[in-house]
């Protein structure tokens, strides 16, 4: 079974940051048979659709970005060189063209022979280039990607707990995929294509002003009216594509939410109304798509609609132009060809708009994560040896300032002694645990151990002789000895049979197949609850802690095998000063001292018997599991 992250008391409408969701519209609309000298698949309304976010720091992020570029400057300099070269090719390709159509005409075959060898020579070229352009686009992407995902598995690794408290999984991970992803795709895909356009457009222009400004001028208006139809299409398919994305995102976390619940649904006879529940979004998500699609498939028609009044006006106003004599019928020709050339580029960088400001913000929020500080490392003091001794001293806490938790929280532990927190939900129990481990600061007051503050212990060592069992028992998808050994990596075999024994999950591992080697697959969701809180407890029991924290450990086992968890945590901890946070009253009867919280504060302290005879807090608590009294 899954385990749930529980927040700590105190967090309220914690942030859930859900995953971005980007998509591309796979419309694309063919277009007449010419050659695409970027290397990529062309087409107008390509990537018209997606769901564009925006950074807040587009110039700070791409400064940023840039530095990456600085450890692969080879592989940015090689795909430089490839988009010009495969650029210029594709500049020259009309002009030979163009020539070749004028030596028809003089009939000089031998020349049109040689003009024949040279495109066959620059189209020869043009391929490797291009080749070569995505291999590298590829390989510098990648590497970058590489860097980006290690820095941020780097910088997740020294997160405070503070952050990954306040902010939900999906989002952490969504930054490591998705918006990583993005980056990886902009840069192979679009990077190139970007440049390669920007050049195009410039030699484009160049060149046909070299041949006829009149015809350069006059081609220039549907350059206009394609910018002014791109914006206006891009827009508009923007607020539809977005719209389809949340829909879509509604439909999974509702299918999700269905399949997750089944047994609830077929328990409680609500089949239909999921049915029909489902059938609304998708209807919903049905009528939007079909908007989106048509929306998209225009997008295509109309592009080329544009580039062919191109042609008309060329063919027209270049027939004249050479009827007169300004020009030759080669020219033409070429004119036509880079007509062509110089509506693509613009188009598809209009196009490019959307993927390149996703990329920047996927990015931004990268930077984001990467910029938020480390866990608090400070302390370099290592008491030797710990003996156990703990003690709080006037400690006020709050996770959100304003919302205060912990009040004036004084307790004194003495080594080897059993402490039980008690109380009801949100009273801090798990809190005290928290502050104690160092996953957050006090915001007054001391923790000392062995009396010196936990601030001013070095962290790790600090950890090293504190072990944890909680009631959600974290394992890891690797073998069985692997997870008990994760708190003591140099234990022996012996040792590790020896704190399997002691928690009572010795025999159960010995009947499976592969015993010890068996690897346990989703993180241990074949097996039991107490199978995996058994387990938890031989891994602390190899760690041999001076200091214990039991939370909640046997909540959800059935009363057999509460038992044996019970016997286990007996000889967990002998010898060891022991803190118990637990809702069952009966796991806590023997304990040395039982503290009693209320809503941040301490209300009563003492042993069980003590605390009976005083008929507090605890007394009605006792009442309320044992003698059937009303809550």
């Amino acid at each position: 079974m899954n385990s749930v992250k529980r927040p700590p008391e105190g967090f309220e409408n914690r942030p859930e940051s859900g995953e971005k969701i980007y998509k591309q519209n796979p419309n694309k609309q063919s277009e007449p048979a010419t050659i695409n000298f970027r290397g990529r698949p062309g087409g107008p309304g390509r990537g018209m659709g997606q769901t564009v976010e925006h950074a807040e720091n587009v110039t700070g992020t791409l400064r940023r970005l840039l530095q990456y570029f600085k450890k692969t400057k080879k592989l940015l300099v090689l795909l430089l060189v490839s988009v010009v070269f495969v650029t210029l090719t594709g500049l020259l390709v009309p002009a030979l063209q163009g020539a070749s159509i004028d030596v028809i005409k003089e009939k000089a075959w031998n020349t049109l022979y040689s003009y024949v060898i040279m495109l066959l020579a620059v189209y020869a070229v043009n391929v490797l280039f291009t080749l070569a352009q995505s291999l590298i686009a590829a390989r510098l992407s990648q590497s970058i990607v590489k860097q980006m995902r290690h820095d941020l598995f780097k910088k997740i690794d020294h997160l405070s707990i503070k952050y990954l408290d306040t902010h939900s999984n999906g989002d952490v991970m969504s930054r490591m995929t998705n918006d990583v992803e993005n980056v990886s795709n902009t840069i192979s895909q679009s990077l190139g294509s970007l440049v390669s356009g920007v050049l195009t457009i410039i030699g484009t222009v160049a060149i046909m002003f070299v041949y006829c400004w009149q015809l350069t001028l006059i081609t220039m208006v549907t350059v206009i009216l394609t910018v002014f139809v791109t914006k206006k299409m891009s827009k508009i398919m923007r607020k539809v594509y977005r719209k389809r994305s949340a829909v879509l995102g509604k439909l999974n976390g509702h299918s999700e939410e269905m399949i997750t619940g089944y047994k609830s649904i077929v328990a409680y006879n609500k089949q239909d109304d999921v049915i029909d529940e489902f059938a609304q979004t998708s209807d919903e998500l049905r009528k939007v798509s079909i908007k989106a699609e048509i929306l998209g498939g225009s997008m295509g028609p109309i592009m080329n609609c544009i580039s062919n009044i191109s042609f008309v006006i060329v063919a027209a106003f270049g027939g004249y132009f050479a009827y007169t004599g300004l020009i030759t019928i080669g020219t033409v020709s070429a004119f036509i060809i880079y007509a062509k050339q110089f509506s693509r580029p613009i188009n598809e960088i209009a196009q490019l708009y959307g993927t390149i400001q996703t990329a920047v913000a996927g990015a931004e929020r990268v930077f984001a994560l990467l910029d938020e500080p480390d866990e608090d490392k400070t302390g370099c003091e290592k008491p030797e040896p710990i003996t156990g001794r703990i003690s709080f001293r006037n400690v006020d806490f709050s996770y959100v300032p304003g919302k205060q938790v912990l009040y004036d929280f004084d307790l004194d532990v003495e080594p080897g002694q059993k402490i039980a927190l008690v109380g009801a939900t949100g009273s801090g129990k798990t809190t005290v645990v928290n502050l104690l481990m160092r996953f957050y600061p006090v915001d007054k007051g001391q923790i000392m151990v062995d009396g010196v503050n936990i601030q001013e212990i070095d962290r790790d060592y600090l950890r090293k002789n504190i072990a944890i069992v909680l009631q959600d028992t974290v394992l890891f998808s690797n073998t069985i000895e692997n997870n008990i050994k994760y708190a003591n990596l140099e234990a022996s075999d012996r040792q590790m049979e020896d704190a399997a024994k002691m928690s009572h999950i010795h025999r159960y591992i010995e009947r499976l197949p592969d015993k010890y080697d068996t690897v346990l697959k989703q993180a241990g969701a074949g097996l039991s609850h107490g199978q995996r809180q058994l387990m938890a407890i031989a891994r602390a029991i190899l760690a041999d802690p001076k200091i214990l924290i039991l939370d909640e450990a046997t909540s959800s086992v059935d009363t057999r095998t509460e038992k044996n968890i019970q016997d286990a945590m007996v000889k967990l901890m002998k010898n060891r000063t022991s803190l118990i946070i637990a809702h069952r009253l009966s796991t806590i009867r023997d304990a040395d001292k039982i503290v009693v919280m209320d809503q941040g504060r301490v209300v009563e302290i003492g042993n069980h018997q003590q605390l009976l005879e005083k008929q507090g807090k605890y007394y009605e608590l006792y009442m309320t599991q044992f003698a059937g009294n009303k809550t």
